[in-house]
């Protein structure tokens, strides 16, 4: 089925909802990207490791996910339904033709995907009426189009207005021996969407964390890294 989520289970009462926007690296296949096979693997296409680091989190924490399940070259769930960018036509570096589509083609794959995945997250919202959103990415170590830009950190913590979460997690984190840093290697002042909407709008607290991939790639890493970042969540006086 052509959905823009995938649903992963967890208590109902549950006072924590994961959502990772950009889980998937899914092309529907009535949409031609102009892309090679090999880059929909790499951080263009899918934030490495959340899906496997997300569904070890909700059995860790026994919380429901909603994860996205259309790559950010189809639809970026993370930017606003107006961005500029939401279909993007480049990213780091590489061309995406495919995506030089007329305004009515714009429209309805936003439609197609981003609305329904925001009204998803909204439905779970109101069912289940968490206390704490927990926004999972990951980011690459280092970028093709910046390669002497040093990304040295293990997870960064975003937020925008409400940084409850975040200034009790980052010392946590810091506790934890965890190379931390505060709104790198992206701000959540900017780069927010997705908390801002279902966050922010709401006066729910949420915690943004941003992985770094290379550590999240593979089953030990995952293993790892719910380790440190489940007790870290779980401690959170919201």
């Amino acid at each position: 089925m052509d959905k823009a989520w995938e649903d992963i289970s967890g208590a109902r009462d549950s006072r924590f909802l994961l959502i990772g926007d950009h889980a998937s690296n899914r092309v529907p296949e009535d949409i031609e990207l102009g892309v090679g096979a090999s880059l929909l693997r790499q951080h263009i296409a899918i934030d490495i490791g959340v899906a496997e680091l997300g569904r070890a989190l909700c059995a860790a924490l026994d919380c429901p996910a909603i994860l996205g399940n259309v790559s950010r070259l189809v639809v970026d769930l993370n930017r606003e339904e107006d961005a500029p960018h939401i279909i993007p036509i480049a990213s780091d570096g590489h061309a995406l033709p495919g995506n030089a589509i007329s305004h009515e083609a714009r429209l309805e794959r936003i439609a197609r995907y981003w609305r329904p995945y925001h009204a998803r997250i909204a439905a779970q919202i109101a069912a289940q009426k968490p206390t704490l959103l927990i926004s999972l990415h990951s980011f690459t170590p280092q970028l093709e189009t910046r390669p002497d830009e040093a990304r040295p950190w293990e997870v960064g913590i975003l937020y925008n207005q409400d940084d409850r979460a975040a200034r009790q997690a980052i010392p946590a984190l810091e506790a934890a021996d965890v190379i931390v840093g505060d709104q790198q290697p992206y701000s959540g002042k900017l780069l927010n969407a997705t908390m801002n909407l279902h966050g922010e709008r709401n006066g729910i607290a949420y915690l943004g964390i941003e992985m770094r991939q290379d550590l999240i790639g593979d089953a030990a890493g995952v293993a790892r890294w719910c380790g440190v970042l489940a007790p870290v969540i779980a401690g959170l006086a919201i």
